[in-house]
């Protein structure tokens, strides 16, 4: 490896609204972490590699039962399919759960380009057809999300229900809440100054892996190494590409299937303004709001969350 670059020196003011963001709110909410019920290293033992048509490697693996409906589990943004490992044991045992490294991330390709929300849908799209899956349930985190409401508007008929968790339906009239509203996160900044090799136990990547309420340890350790191997290449494009391409309102009018929305309301990245814009999109989604959780309640509250799912996914049809 080469020797270790100084990880830029986050401004002072940027770094106090880091740490006010997120310490204050753990601070908050005492309380010991959710334990594991799946080992760490047993997830790792599960994971695969599939080629695909295109000549991506996609990372991914399977869980649960075999025969199952299927359910497709899409992490966000620097994440890998680890990020669901907390979940896991909370979804029904009766679904066949396909956990999705996007491209970039985790131990899956990472192409010069192109990191296109269509881009990573087709890719998932892709994977499905190697797995003979004719038609899933498509569960989106964040990043996720954009990808899992661009799968469901391109391949509607193999689509059976949507799950979009911490997401947003893009800027939209009427959805900037007016005074002292709650600011999101300005994570694009930060991420602009960084430098490689990325510091995984820096200040940013300890608050960018932050949650409101205590997560293992050990998880979110490997999170951040994980994380900081991701070269930084693949951060900015993801920003450039997936994060700030066409606008996700132009084709949340493609997206028919039944719709599940859930959003801690300590969330730091997608806040008021998000939530509202995604209803306005989905007006007959159902929604879940988690008072006291932030980006990821499926780390926080895997058990409350989980029922939340398995609830609207086992509604008929």
């Amino acid at each position: 490896m080469t020797p270790r670059l100084t990880q830029p020196r986050t401004p002072r003011r940027l770094a106090g609204l880091l740490l006010a963001a997120f310490a204050a709110a753990a601070s908050a909410t005492p309380g010991a972490a959710p334990p594991l019920k799946i080992g760490l290293d047993e997830f790792e033992q599960a994971r695969k590699v599939a080629s695909l048509p295109n000549g991506m490697s996609l990372g991914y693996a399977e869980w649960g039962n075999p025969a199952g409906r299927p359910v497709v589990l899409i992490h966000g943004f620097t994440d890998n399919a680890r990020d669901w490992l907390p979940l896991l044991p909370e979804l029904d045992p009766g679904f066949r759960v396909i956990l999705v490294d996007i491209r970039g991330h985790g131990r899956s390709s990472r192409p010069e380009c192109c990191y296109g929300r269509l881009d990573f849908a087709y890719d998932v799209k892709l994977l499905l057809d190697q797995l003979h899956v004719e038609r899933a349930d498509i569960v989106g985190h964040s990043l996720g999300s954009f990808i899992a409401q661009t799968f469901a508007e391109f391949w509607p008929e193999r689509t059976r229900r949507v799950v979009l968790v911490s997401s947003s339906g893009g800027p939209r009239a009427g959805c900037t809440p007016p005074g002292k509203a709650a600011k999101a996160f300005d994570f694009r900044s930060a991420i602009a100054k960084l430098q490689e090799p990325l510091d995984p136990d820096s200040p940013f990547m300890i608050e960018w892996w932050s949650s409101p309420t205590p997560v293992n340890e050990e998880f979110i350790r490997r999170q951040r190494q994980d994380s900081a191997a991701i070269p930084l290449r693949v951060w900015l494009a993801v920003l450039d590409q997936g994060l700030a391409g066409p606008a996700l309102a132009d084709t949340l009018p493609r997206l028919k299937a039944p719709a599940l929305l859930i959003w801690g309301l300590r969330d730091p990245i997608f806040v008021a303004k998000d939530r509202c814009s995604l209803r306005a999109a989905l007006p007959h989604a159902t929604v879940k709001l988690f008072p006291t959780l932030g980006h990821n309640p499926f780390w926080e509250q895997p058990e409350a969350v989980g029922a939340t799912i398995n609830g609207f996914l086992n509604e008929s049809p």
